[in-house]
């Protein structure tokens, strides 16, 4: 015999409410929004080359994708922040971020380390004015790397005492010494951009095989290049000390650039070296420089171990760069990604017809 004690009555579903058009519209935003931001942060981000600090390896107007899975993207630093901005609203001077949450940085593992001679994309260190993961982005070549002592003699880099290749598209200032008036279409037609009209001549950034080539034209009597003299003092020049480190632009050095670990004795000479790295990027919350001396949580400190690496950047365009010779080392915590691809490239002096370098378009960086 079925016995039936209860029976559930069968529930009436109310109609599912259509979303509607602005709800819609606005869901998809929101997942385009989160979904961009989470590839930017971890991925890729596309830059573009604002300077001629990396010519001719790199040309105004190239469109780069910087990859941050190469070193490992870093969790960010400044979590109140406008997503997909940067340091102000687009089109404004507001201010894009609140730095009133600072956390510390950490970099998730990567594809592999820093190596010398990569294209790198980093925080620019000085720029105190915003957090450092907010800081303008800049694009050197990485140099020096942590633990090496670099040198720069007559132009030429040494790390740890021996000379490293150049790169290839490298360039430097010469003065082109003429009584002839050149155009502006004689110089882009040898791809110069870079041009200063001097007395008796033009000063211009090209590589040393067409300043060549230009001394061997009959209106041009020279190509001059113009270097500085080992010992003359560039007040500009890290760690702005002349009368202790009497170097510029073209000598610099010997310089150890601090690894994570390491240990260096303070004294007077070396405190200028390693002063800003201490009390700007090392989180030191109590350290300060009296009379020549360094001061952690009050005490004198006569030696010092850092708690992160350290990176040596130049242009390639090596006398028009403001790079690590004038405001030195770069914090590991700066370091945003490597350039590995030119996606586009426009010419800011071309014409409607050859806007577009189509011959660098997806070009691979080295």
């Amino acid at each position: 015999m079925n016995v039936k004690f209860w029976e559930k009555k069968p529930e009436t579903k109310a109609p599912k409410k259509k979303k509607s058009f602005a709800r819609e519209w606005g869901d998809a935003i929101l997942f385009a929004v989160i979904a961009a931001s989470l590839i930017r942060w971890a991925t890729f981000e596309a830059y573009t080359i604002p300077t001629p600090s990396m010519e001719k390896s790199l040309l105004v107007g190239d469109f780069l994708f910087v990859s941050k899975l190469h070193y490992g993207p870093r969790t960010p630093m400044t979590p109140l922040q406008v997503p997909l901005t940067h340091q102000t609203i687009w089109g404004t001077n507001i201010p894009s971020y609140s730095d009133a949450i600072q956390l510390p940085s950490y970099r998730l593992p990567g594809f592999s380390e820093v190596e010398r001679g990569d294209v790198v994309v980093f925080n620019f260190p000085p720029e105190a004015q915003h957090p450092a993961d907010l800081r303008t982005n800049y694009i050197k070549r990485a140099i020096g790397l942590p633990g090496d002592s670099l040198a720069i003699r007559s132009m030429q880099v040494y790390i740890n005492g021996k000379a490293i290749e150049h790169p290839e598209e490298m360039q430097y200032k010469y003065f082109l010494s003429t009584d002839n008036v050149l155009n502006e279409k004689f110089f882009l037609d040898r791809d110069i951009t870079d041009v200063i009209r001097w007395q008796g001549g033009y000063i211009v950034d090209t590589s040393p095989e067409k300043a060549k080539a230009l001394a061997g034209l009959d209106f041009i009597k020279d190509a001059m290049l113009l270097k500085d003299s080992a010992g003359n003092a560039d007040p500009e020049v890290f760690p702005h000390v002349p009368s202790k480190y009497a170097w510029n632009k073209d000598n610099f050095g010997p310089l150890y650039i601090p690894q994570e670990g390491a240990t260096v004795a303070i004294t007077p000479e070396t405190l200028p070296l390693y002063e800003k790295v201490i009390l700007s990027y090392e989180h030191n919350e109590n350290a300060q420089v009296r009379n020549g001396k360094l001061f952690i949580d009050g005490k004198e400190v006569k030696q010092y171990t850092f708690k992160q690496d350290y990176y040596f950047m130049m242009g390639d365009n090596r006398h028009n760069s403001l790079d690590s010779r004038y405001w030195g080392f770069v914090p590991a915590d700066h370091i945003v990604g490597k350039a590995v691809m030119i996606w586009m490239s426009t010419d800011p002096n071309g014409g409607f017809l050859d806007k577009i370098r189509w011959s660098r378009l997806f070009n691979i960086i080295d």
